[in-house]
C-alpha cells in the first residue's frame, strides 16, 4: 500500500526549491504568514493555522494584502489555534497604553469576520487542544502564563494525531525553531527530534 504525503511547511527559510514536492503531496499545512517561503514551497495549502491573540494578527487583519496572499487564497481550511477561552485565561494581556492604540489580546471574532467572508471554513480548536499540547511538551499549569507553545508545534502534533504514520509519511520543511523568545524553541526541538528517531517524522531538506 502506498503511503500518503503529508508535508509541515514552517516559516523559516528554505535551501531549496520544494515547489514540485510540495505541490504533489496528497495534504499541507502551513502557518500564518509564511513569507520566507515564498516561491520555493509550490502554494498548495489544505490547511492554515493562524494565530488569533498575537500583534502580527492584527497587522494582517488590516492588510488587504494579506487575504490576497497566495497562501492565504490556496487555503482549502483555516484552523485557529486558540480558543478564547485559552486566550483569556493564559494569554499575556495587552498595557493600558497597547489598548489605547487598538490592542487587543483576542483577534477570534474578528478573524472570523474576515476569513469567513473570504470564503473559508473555519476550524476553532477547542481548549483541551491547547492544554494537551502543553502537558505533552512537559509546561505545567503555573507556567503556562509565560511559556506558550508555537503554532508550528501545535499543527505538527495536530497532524501526527489525525495521520496514522501506518498510512502516513509526515515530512517537515522550514523550521528553525527561533523567534518569539515566550516559546518553549528548547523543548520543541527535542520533541521533533524524539519524533524523527522514532521514524514518525523525517526533514524535507
Amino acid at each position: 500500500m502506498t503511503r500518503k504525503t503529508i508535508i509541515i511547511i514552517g516559516n523559516g527559510q528554505l535551501s531549496r526549491d520544494l515547489s514540485s514536492i510540495v505541490d504533489a503531496a496528497d495534504f499541507t499545512m502551513r502557518f500564518n504568514e509564511p513569507k520566507m517561503s515564498i516561491g520555493l514551497s509550490g502554494t498548495r495549502t489544505d490547511l492554515l493555522m493562524l494565530a488569533t491573540s498575537s500583534k502580527p494578527m492584527q497587522r494582517r487583519l488590516g492588510d488587504r494584502a494579506f487575504l490576497q496572499s497566495p497562501t492565504f487564497m490556496a487555503a482549502k481550511e483555516v484552523m485557529l489555534a486558540y480558543h478564547p477561552s485559552i486566550i483569556r485565561d493564559y494569554h499575556p494581556k495587552p498595557n493600558m497604553l497597547s489598548r489605547l492604540k487598538g490592542r487587543r489580546s483576542d483577534w477570534t471574532t474578528r478573524t472570523i469576520e474576515l476569513v469567513g467572508s473570504a470564503g473559508k471554513e473555519i476550524r476553532i480548536m477547542p481548549p483541551h487542544f491547547y492544554l494537551d499540547g502543553c502537558a505533552e511538551l512537559g509546561i505545567p499549569e503555573p507556567d503556562m502564563r509565560e511559556v506558550f507553545p508555537s503554532t508550528g508545534y501545535f499543527g505538527i502534533r495536530y497532524i501526527l494525531k489525525t495521520f496514522p504514520g501506518e498510512t502516513c509519511d509526515v515530512k517537515l520543511c522550514g523550521f528553525s525553531w527561533e523567534g518569539w523568545k515566550r516559546h518553549a524553541w528548547g523543548d520543541e526541538r527535542r520533541w521533533v527530534e524524539d519524533k524523527v528517531a522514532s521514524g514518525r517524522i523525517s526533514l524535507l531538506i
